[in-house]
């Protein structure tokens, strides 16, 4: 299976989008205390340090995370790697790697109380991206999750895969065929086709090259309708910044209808 992406492209990429990356640093947005490796330092998995949580925006700003709402908010009906309605008025977009532990936190204790308060009301939809940072143990598993959501398991396979901080021998193929049986997928001959196939690749060159282009550092990350939000934070952090987008979207949406 291909590995990551060489260090020139995810410069390269990183390049094109250094000026966003330092409009959102100086706005202090962006900022979370519980974030893991990142590209640059190689994927160290060390935890890196950062300050408070998301500042009041202005018009400028507003249209900033509008427009990168507009680059990544995909909604496509059917996605097997997202949850909630296409039409919902906020959209939380993940960055997440397999290995990392930080991104098993948020699934363990901040998404389900996401999903209870706002998913299953119909405020909230989480589309979920593949962005491997550690090399072809991650991108095993990435491709694994997807080839899941084939068979319309991806979110039992995404569950089992977090359950604990699983690393190198753990994502093997034989390992993962296993975390597959226990989420319910049926067809395993079809699981690891779909694992190994051209279209597995196609699907998470597209993930990894949408967070290279917008300049993603680490490991998880989030867009709140394009607002980000680095790193496990509190749930209530998360809760917070989806009461105010959908507070944002109901005003747009009163507005144009005077």
């Amino acid at each position: 299976m291909p590995t990551s992406a060489s260090p020139t492209r995810k410069m390269a990429a990183l390049g094109a989008v250094i000026a966003l990356v330092v409009a959102v640093v100086a706005l202090g947005i962006a900022v979370g205390k519980s974030v893991e490796g990142s590209r640059d330092a190689g994927g160290t998995g060390q935890p890196q340090a950062a300050s408070s949580a998301p500042a009041e925006v202005d018009a400028a700003q507003q249209k900033m995370f509008d427009d990168l709402a507009a680059q990544t908010s995909r909604r496509e009906e059917g996605d097997p790697l997202a949850i909630g309605t296409k039409d919902a008025p906020v959209v939380l977009v993940e960055y997440a790697d397999y290995q990392c532990s930080f991104c098993g936190r948020f699934t363990r204790e901040t998404q389900p109380e996401l999903v209870k308060k706002f998913v299953d009301a119909g405020t909230l939809r989480i589309e979920f991206r593949n962005f491997p940072l550690y090399g072809a143990d991650s991108e095993r598993a990435a491709r694994a999750s997807w080839a899941a959501g084939q068979q319309g398991r991806f979110w039992q396979m995404h569950d089992e895969l977090y359950a604990e901080t699983r690393k190198g021998d753990a994502l093997a193929e034989d390992k993962l065929v296993g975390l597959a049986r226990a989420g319910g997928v049926r067809d395993i001959e079809k699981f690891r086709t779909d694992m190994g196939s051209p279209a597995a690749e196609r699907a998470l060159k597209k993930d990894q090259e949408e967070g290279y282009r917008l300049g993603v550092q680490s490991t998880p990350s989030f867009l709140v309708n394009g607002r980000p939000v680095a790193g496990a934070q509190p749930t209530e952090v998360f809760a917070q910044a989806v009461r105010d987008a959908a507070a944002t979207a109901k005003k747009r949406t009163a507005g144009v209808a005077k």
